[in-house]
């Protein structure tokens, strides 16, 4: 008895100062297509928000371009967005969504590779050093404020060099997904992705839902944190371990950039199926699902990693060779 509560010790300490801050309510609550009784699941809620990996602004890392900023404080906010997206779909990878983080406890040897595929350093293949000069491709100058968009893009093109992961990530065109060309695509490059099990919310079915969403805010600045001598990451400041922040869907903007991960071609299918019978049948669409490629549109051609022989990392390290990729404008919905 005494392992099992010392084993809770850290989370009850932390979790005890704002359980009261959720609403004392019999509502659901869904995180990330898990869903949680408010009412008697408070603390295994507040325990699954914190085990979603948590990027911020940081300073103090090594000037990005070997000149430039080394803090992303006022201008990264999407850029953390996008890695904590990327991030959650690499956890569904390899983890499951079942995963669960617990302070001070040896994690599985995938998690700490995951982590350091985001470090704040140019030799790590999701870092805000890739993310940025990758932006530079698409029109952004680094330093500069990325949209939705260009986010999705950069993620797309950097997982051309992610061989570990072997994700492909496609980006949809016009708000509109298009099933033959995610198939074509899967099927060109050796794929895993993924998309939890669990069903995921249906806000026309939630009884008395106060259509509030959770969040984890990416505005606020950190210290750079590097590797250890044993190669392992210090990953405390990478949890969110304070209250989560609550906000009314009403306040959301617009402009979002939607996330998807199917791990197996069946998991792909099930999800085609529930847009179609809960999605698509609304008014207001948030995007459209087709099966065949518009014939008004360009041919589709999967995204290639450009022939170089160097590391994906030294590749962006020079922007001149960002010409080999195509620039792409158009607001899209990204979909792993």
């Amino acid at each position: 008895m005494e392992s099992v509560l010392s084993k809770y010790e850290n989370q009850i300490t932390i979790f005890t100062d704002y359980l009261e801050e959720f609403p004392d309510t019999d509502e659901l609550v869904w995180i990330l297509g898990k869903q949680h009784l408010l009412k008697t699941e408070k603390s295994k809620l507040l325990s699954d928000i914190s085990a979603r990996l948590w990027f911020t602004y940081r300073r103090k890392f090594s000037p990005i371009g070997g000149t430039g900023p080394s803090s992303d404080a006022g201008w990264g906010c999407m850029l953390r967005c996008g890695q904590m997206m990327l991030a959650q779909a690499l956890i569904c990878r390899h983890l499951g969504r079942d995963w669960n983080w617990e302070k001070q406890k040896e994690q599985p040897k995938e998690y700490q590779r995951i982590l350091q595929c985001f470090l704040d350093r140019k030799d790590c293949c999701y870092s805000i050093h890739q993310m940025a000069q990758m932006g530079v491709g698409e029109g952004k100058s680094i330093g500069e404020w990325f949209g939705p968009n260009t986010v999705a893009q950069v993620l797309k093109k950097l997982a051309l060099f992610d061989e570990w992961n072997s994700l492909a990530v496609y980006v949809s065109m016009d708000n509109t997904v298009v099933i033959e060309d995610i198939k074509k695509m899967c099927c060109v490059l050796p794929l895993s992705a993924g998309m939890p099990s669990e069903r995921p919310y249906d806000p026309l079915n939630a009884p008395n839902h106060s259509d509030e969403l959770i969040f984890l805010d990416p505005h606020t600045t950190q210290t750079f944190v590097d590797t250890e001598e044993n190669g392992m990451v210090d990953d405390q400041t990478f949890h969110c371990l304070q209250s989560p922040q609550r906000m009314s869907i009403l306040n959301l903007d617009p402009s979002v950039a939607l996330g998807f991960f199917c791990k197996e071609e069946k998991d792909f299918d099930s999800w085609c199926n529930l847009v179609q019978k809960e999605i698509l049948k609304e008014n207001l669409r948030m995007f459209e699902l087709v099966q065949k490629h518009p014939s008004h549109w360009p041919p589709f051609v999967p995204p290639a990693k450009p022939e170089v022989t160097t590391t994906g990392a030294e590749f962006i390290d020079s922007t001149e060779q960002l010409e080999e990729f195509d620039l792409e404008e158009d607001f899209e919905i990204l979909s792993v």
